[in-house]
């Protein structure tokens, strides 16, 4: 899949108008390496606690984005090197992390597209809390199951569709 975001934009502008496609905030870091990925979403809510995230990324990904709402906490990261390789291993598109990262240089060996707000090398509580199929905020976008993403080196676009 050859894309790039600026052209899906200016393509698009009646959808950007009516609000089925949406650019989100330039707040993300790039990992992995995938610098351009896109994908049907699936979503989970989380807060500093990564028990779900690896649930997810053990399923097989079939090309599909993970988006994490991790409630934009900076405290600890909620994807690391282990489960990158196993988003690798298991056909992920890519993952969008509200929150952070760690083991950056581990994540950009995998060839997996990764965007977060930050890397921290603490990482997160296991206690296995939060929800998965729903609605999440990122960065003041909804995310719904089923969206798509595009991500490239100029931004990160949440589509009601595909493009």
């Amino acid at each position: 899949m050859s894309f790039a975001t600026c052209d899906l934009c200016d393509a698009n502008e009646d959808k950007l108008a009516a609000g089925t496609l949406h650019v989100l905030p330039p707040i993300f870091a790039s990992f992995g390496r995938r610098q351009a990925f896109a994908g049907p979403v699936k979503t989970l809510k989380v807060f500093e606690d990564n028990v779900m995230v690896r649930a997810a990324l053990e399923a097989p990904g079939d090309g599909h984005v993970l988006v994490v709402d991790g409630g934009g906490s900076l405290r600890c990261a909620l994807v690391g090197g282990n489960l990158g390789q196993l988003a690798e291993k298991n056909g992920w598109a890519g993952i969008l992390v509200n929150g952070c990262v760690r083991d950056a240089l581990e994540l950009n060996a995998c060839d997996v597209g990764i965007r977060a707000l930050a890397t921290h090398p603490q990482r997160s509580f296991r206690k296995g809390a939060g929800d998965a199929g729903i609605k999440v905020g990122i960065a003041g976008v909804a995310v719904h199951p089923g969206d798509w993403i595009y991500a490239d080196v100029d931004g990160v676009l949440v589509s009601r569709t595909p493009l």
